[in-house]
C-alpha cells in the first residue's frame, strides 16, 4: 500500500466524525464529490470499505472502527510535527486552536482574543465551542492545542492550570427585588431553570442545590443563559448565572440580582491540554495572557 495519502486519511477521519459527506466535505473545505471520491480511492487501496452508506447518513464498518484509531493516532503524530516546529521558534506564530465552553465564550471570548493578537500579532486564533466533554475528546485526539473550560477536569493525560475562581448570582424576577435571599433549601423548592444536560454549569447548579439526584420535572431546562434569563424575567422560574455573564445578559432584561450568604457557590475556570504537547512553555505563556484578559473584563464589567 504506497499510495495512501494523508488528505485521504483526514477525510476518512471527518467523515467518521460526521456521518455525512455534506457535512464532513464542508469541514473539509473540499467539494462532495471530492472527499468521496478520495475515500473510495482509499478503500479500493486497502481491498474493503469502511463505511456503510446509507439515504442519509454513513457509518464505520468494522474494519473502519478498527482503522480510525490508527489513522487518528497518525493524524496525531503528525499534527504534533508542527507543534514541535512552533515550538522550536522564540516567538509564538502560526494556528492556535482553542476550545471553550459556551457559559465562557460569549463573555471572555472577545477580550481574550484582542489580547492575544496583540501580544502575538501573527498567531492565527481558532476557536470551537463547545461541551467541555467533547473540547476533551477533541484535545486527546489532537484537534485543538488547548481549550477554557471550568476546572477540575480530572483526565490523567491533560495539565490543568487554574486561572481565575468566580461567584454564581441568583437571577430572579424584578418582582423579587429586596426580598431575602433564599437558603439553599428554600431553594430547592423555587422552579429553578438550569441549561440542558451536558452543561459543567448545570451540574455545578445542581450541586449548590443538593439536588443530584433530581426527576425531570422539577426543574426547567434552557439551551443558554440567555434563554434562561429570558424565562425568569417573564416570571417562570429563578436561575444562577455566572458573574461574568451579568453584563451582557441581564442589561435588556427585567430581572433582579442577588448574591449568597458565604459560601457563595463558584466556580474555577481554567485551561488545559496534553500533557505531551510540544507546545506547553508556550502555552503556559498564553495561559498569563488569558488570566489577565479575565481580571482586565472584571474590572470593566
Amino acid at each position: 500500500m504506497t499510495n495512501l495519502t494523508l488528505r485521504q486519511l483526514r477525510y476518512v477521519e471527518a467523515l467518521a466524525r460526521y456521518g455525512h459527506f455534506g457535512r464532513a466535505a464542508s469541514a473539509c473545505a473540499i467539494s462532495q464529490p471530492a472527499l468521496s471520491m478520495q475515500v473510495k480511492e482509499l478503500e479500493e487501496e486497502l481491498g474493503t470499505e469502511l463505511f456503510e452508506r446509507g439515504l442519509r447518513q454513513v457509518t464505520l464498518t468494522a474494519f473502519g472502527e478498527e482503522l480510525l484509531a490508527q489513522i487518528r493516532e497518525i493524524l496525531r503524530a503528525v499534527d504534533e510535527l508542527g507543534d514541535m516546529a512552533r515550538a522550536s521558534q522564540n516567538r509564538l506564530a502560526g494556528r492556535l486552536r482553542v476550545g471553550v465552553i459556551p457559559t465562557i465564550a460569549p463573555y471572555l471570548l472577545p477580550t481574550i482574543i484582542g489580547e492575544l493578537t496583540r501580544v502575538y500579532p501573527v498567531l492565527d486564533v481558532y476557536v470551537r465551542e463547545t461541551l467541555t466533554t467533547k473540547l476533551i475528546e477533541e484535545l486527546k485526539e489532537g484537534r485543538l492545542d488547548t481549550a477554557i473550560v471550568a476546572l477540575p477536569v480530572s483526565e490523567p493525560s491533560l495539565t490543568e492550570v487554574a486561572l481565575f475562581t468566580e461567584h454564581f448570582v441568583l437571577v430572579r424576577p424584578k418582582a423579587d427585588a429586596g426580598k431575602p435571599v433564599p437558603s439553599r433549601e428554600a431553594l430547592c423548592a423555587m422552579k429553578l431553570l438550569l441549561l440542558e444536560e451536558g452543561h459543567c454549569f448545570r451540574d455545578q447548579a445542581l450541586s449548590f442545590c443538593n439536588m443530584r439526584a433530581i426527576s425531570p420535572r422539577e426543574v426547567l431546562d434552557g439551551s443558554s443563559l440567555s434563554t434562561l434569563v429570558q424565562m425568569v424575567g417573564a416570571g417562570i422560574g429563578v436561575t444562577l448565572v455566572p458573574e461574568m455573564a451579568l453584563a451582557v445578559e441581564t442589561r435588556s432584561t427585567p430581572v433582579s440580582v442577588a448574591r449568597f450568604d458565604d459560601p457563595q457557590p463558584s466556580r474555577t475556570i481554567g485551561m488545559i491540554w496534553r500533557k505531551t504537547s510540544p507546545l506547553t512553555r508556550q502555552l503556559w505563556q498564553i495561559s498569563e495572557v488569558v488570566r489577565a484578559s479575565a481580571q482586565q473584563s472584571e474590572r470593566h464589567a
